[in-house]
């Protein structure tokens, strides 16, 4: 139950940041916004690690959180530029499943996750609740910058998907993998590794963009998104402690529900009818899992 309650608690950061992230990368180059939010993340990061007094961690929890902050901010740059281009209708719900199915892998072949049969019926009743909870923007989507063909912009959003599900899986998998005794390390070495890949993206980035200065309130939203996206890295870390991979990965990857109840509270945007269904199947696939 325990993992259970971390893993929706990451679910609700990484939701709730990435509505954030997705209204601001309208305004805001997406390489901007993930330096900015990387930031911020690593600040929560080393803060939770001064409370928590944690021992000296061994290299393989460092090696490991670093390759999640790697994968994180990968699956992050591919999934604001998804944003960026409008095709956040197929971008989300393939980095979303992606996200899922990975990790289960690795934690059944790896780790030797052994699930019950309701929790198993859980994830399998999880997966489609991602696709159709996901398959509606709850961003409005520009007009394309050029006349690019509907086909070169769906390859596009088919790209920047499954690239976005890759790296947020590799994500989950190394926190995974960093081990129990580390305390907040793993976190903290995501932070640093994410950070220094997010500059050399953003330094070359610079070099081709109009020099258009970012309005306040943008910047200050950046550091919104990376103050969710930071509890929500310490919350998942943890459930991945009390839990199976291959069960928190997948509660974790139900982060887009949160954006679509988001949506429908603050910007009173209706809930289509596949996304209800989804979020029923999500609640049932909850159930499930905690009844495992």
């Amino acid at each position: 139950m325990e993992a259970v309650l971390l893993g929706l608690g990451a679910a609700l950061g990484y939701g709730l940041s990435d509505f954030v992230a997705g209204v601001i990368s309208r305004r805001v180059h997406f390489a901007i916004v993930t330096v900015i939010a990387s930031t911020a993340a690593g600040v929560v990061s080393v803060v939770a690690l001064l409370f928590s007094a944690a021992a000296p961690p061994p290299a393989q929890a460092l090696f490991w959180g670093a390759i999640s902050g790697l994968g994180g901010v990968f699956g992050a740059l591919m999934l604001y530029r998804g944003l960026s281009r409008g095709r956040m209708g197929v971008v989300a719900p393939l980095s979303a499943l992606g996200a899922a199915v990975l990790p289960v892998i690795v934690g059944v072949v790896v780790r030797e996750d052994r699930p019950s049969v309701p929790a198993w019926a859980g994830v399998a009743l999880a997966l489609p609740a991602i696709w159709l909870v996901s398959t509606s923007t709850t961003v409005p989507e520009p007009e394309p910058q050029t006349a690019r063909p509907p086909s070169a912009r769906l390859a596009e959003g088919v790209i920047d998907g499954l690239l976005a599900g890759v790296g947020f899986a590799l994500m989950f998998i190394g926190f995974g993998l960093a081990g129990e005794g580390a305390g907040l390390w793993p976190v903290v070495a995501a932070q640093v590794s994410s950070i220094l890949l997010v500059v050399i993206v953003l330094i070359g980035t610079l070099l081709r963009l109009e020099h258009r200065r970012p309005r306040s309130r943008d910047l200050g939203g950046a550091v919104v998104v990376g103050l969710l996206g930071g509890v929500a890295n310490i919350l998942y870390l943890w459930s991945t402690r009390a839990g199976l991979l291959s069960i928190v990965a997948v509660i974790t990857s139900l982060y887009p529900a949160a954006t679509v109840v988001l949506s429908a509270v603050v910007l009173h945007e209706p809930i289509v009818r596949r996304q209800l269904v989804g979020l029923v199947f999500a609640a049932a696939a909850v159930v499930l899992i905690v009844l495992g």
